[in-house]
């Protein structure tokens, strides 16, 4: 029993659990130990759980361990054939539905006897999902817009499950003896925001072809398919791998071509035509037909007469005119960031304290953190009243004293109500270093209306952020229909900066939108949308989507010294004559 297919069994058993109703922390420990198992990468669980190593996994107790006991033994689990037995195989279906609950599912299978996502489909159209208790004609709509957009993402995953991901089948290849390299590639190289499955591209040390079938047999495999060197293997938790065996002398090419994007391959291919070269089955050829060998992806841009492209660019966007002429930006590295400024902290819905965040951020070489937690119009998430922001006010006061070479930025998260205003009177406002302007309620607006409300907001010279512009939650929610164009028009006009959340769900702006912002002069703030110490590490993936937009440092707020974030905000306001 492999470390693959004994984590997947323990995720089934936890979504089973959470459709019967179990308490959180069991689920949780099924799932804990499934994230321990796949760290461990191990090909055979055996000699570990005999030996009783596998009791000093994180995340192991006695009732995940008896299930491994089973899966070692009898090579399935006793626990889980009796969850599904008495729990339909449809139901799970129904937990990848965004917006349906594990508790609702319970209320429609109970009220209506539903076992099937074309059953539940059928009763949100002919009526009876709406009649039931607490449901209604809305709910029955936002369910069928949540299947069918569930259909619409197939296997799709976000780009961090997806680099976890990609990280564990790096190392399973990586140990075979014939291996001498492996890399990421495709879209998760590229740093799109969902991937549909892994790409690798591995140089082997003799016969790529053979290298390749071998893995076809390796534990946990479901199901393999192609006869060459490039195969497509799909695992029994649902990953896919895309493995693509060349030697050495073809990796450059093979990595490049399986990187894409596909716009980007054709570009730089008929570059090469105009310089007498060719790729042929990942060799790159000269006009005489010789081999050249290409080791590495450097070689063949130069061989195209280009500069290297960095991969996140390379979606066909202008990025092989600018190689060719040296007009590649100097993108934005991780270490350009010199703080945070949507951060959340115990006085709303955040896990630390205002002392662990301004810690956790020292930590991670910043200079400062601006905590923003959620305005008194979020009452679901513990949003501040006047009496608490003062609270929280003069604890940051306190703490600025104490600390050096750091400092505290007091900074709010204000809802943008339905009508435009921010949700506090401007006496209250003034008391913040700078606030982000947020949109949490009313997405359902057309999109006239919806620009107006952000164009509104925007008026307001307190407004120095707009967070997370178009509400999105990917492979979850869709934007909210906006004039994007329009409101980083206004962004400009006005001296406002627009968010890229880098909470990895949301990754809003998009990429496409900021390179926008980007050509217009518009600030754009790298937030991690923080409601935890670790929350903070977003703000990693959300330097790779800004470079993906072709920003440098220079382009973003937070890369930035606090003194100069504090005249960023107070331009803003002395413009319209806000003190």
């Amino acid at each position: 029993m492999d470390s693959r297919t004994a984590a997947h069994v323990l995720s089934k058993i936890a979504a089973y659990l959470e459709l019967k109703g179990e308490n959180t922390f069991k689920c949780r420990a099924y799932l804990g130990a499934a994230k321990g198992l796949l760290a461990l990468g191990a090909d055979d669980l055996t000699p570990l759980f005999r030996s009783g190593e596998l009791e000093r996994v994180r995340g192991l107790g006695p009732a995940t361990l008896a299930v491994i006991r089973d899966l070692v033994e009898f090579g399935e689990s006793r626990y889980l054939e009796q969850l599904r037995e008495s729990t339909p195989e449809g139901l799970l279906e129904m937990l990848d539905v965004p917006g349906l609950s594990a508790d609702k599912i319970r209320k429609i299978h109970d009220g209506l006897g539903l076992e099937t996502l074309e059953e539940l489909e059928a009763a949100a159209r002919d009526g009876r999902l709406a009649s039931l208790p607490r449901f209604g004609p809305k709910t029955a709509q936002r369910i069928l817009k949540g299947i069918a957009f569930l259909r619409d993402k197939g296997s799709l995953r976000l780009h961090h499950h997806a680099l976890v991901e990609a990280a564990q089948l790096v190392a399973m290849v990586g140990q075979h003896p014939d291996i001498e390299r492996v890399e990421v590639a495709g879209d998760i190289r590229r740093h799109c925001e969902v991937a549909a499955s892994v790409v690798l591209v591995a140089a082997c040390r003799r016969a790529p072809a053979e290298t390749a079938q071998s893995f076809t047999r390796v534990p946990g495999v479901r199901h393999a398919e192609g006869a060459g060197a490039s195969i497509v293997i799909r695992f029994v938790d649902g990953a896919r791998l895309d493995l693509h065996c060349v030697e050495l002398t073809q990796f450059g090419v093979a990595l490049w071509r399986e990187t894409g994007s596909a716009a980007h391959v054709a570009d730089v291919r008929e570059r090469l035509a105009r310089r007498g070269l060719r790729i042929d089955n990942d060799w790159l050829r000269d006009g005489g037909g010789r081999i050249v060998p290409a080791p590495d992806e450097t070689v063949l841009y130069q061989a195209a007469g280009l500069a290297f492209v960095e991969p996140e660019l390379r979606e066909a966007m202008g990025e092989t005119d600018a190689a060719e002429h040296g007009g590649l930006p100097n993108l934005i590295e991780p270490t350009a960031i010199r703080g945070a400024l949507h951060c959340h902290s115990h006085y709303s819905d955040g896990k630390a304290s205002v002392r662990e965040m301004a810690d956790a951020a020292r930590e991670r070489g910043w200079s400062y953190i601006g905590i923003s937690d959620h305005s008194q119009s979020a009452f679901y998430a513990g949003g501040l009243p006047p009496e608490r922001i003062l609270a929280q006010h003069e604890e940051i006061d306190e703490l600025n004293t104490r600390l050096r070479d750091f400092h505290v930025l007091k900074g709010i998260e204000a809802d943008i109500l339905a009508d435009g205003r921010l949700d506090y009177s401007a006496d209250i406002l003034d008391r913040f270093d700078y606030v982000t302007g947020s949109i949490h309620s009313r997405f359902a607006m057309d999109g006239a209306t919806m620009t107006e409300r952000v164009l509104s907001a925007l008026d307001d010279p307190h407004l120095t952020i707009l967070g997370h512009p178009t509400g999105r939650l990917l492979l979850a929610r869709e934007p909210y229909a906006i004039d994007v164009d329009a409101v980083l028009e206004k962004a400009r006009a006005v001296g406002a900066a627009v968010e890229l959340n880098a909470d990895p769900h949301r990754l809003d702006l998009d990429w496409r939108h900021l390179r926008r912002a980007k050509t217009l002069g518009v600030s754009v703030a790298i937030g991690p949308d923080a409601h935890s110490v670790n929350g903070l590490d977003t703000v990693n993936g959300g330097v790779a989507i800004a470079r993906k937009a072709w920003l440098e440092a220079r382009d973003v707020l937070n890369a930035r010294a606090a003194e100069d974030v504090l005249a960023f905000a107070r331009a803003r306001r002395t413009a319209k004559g806000v003190a």
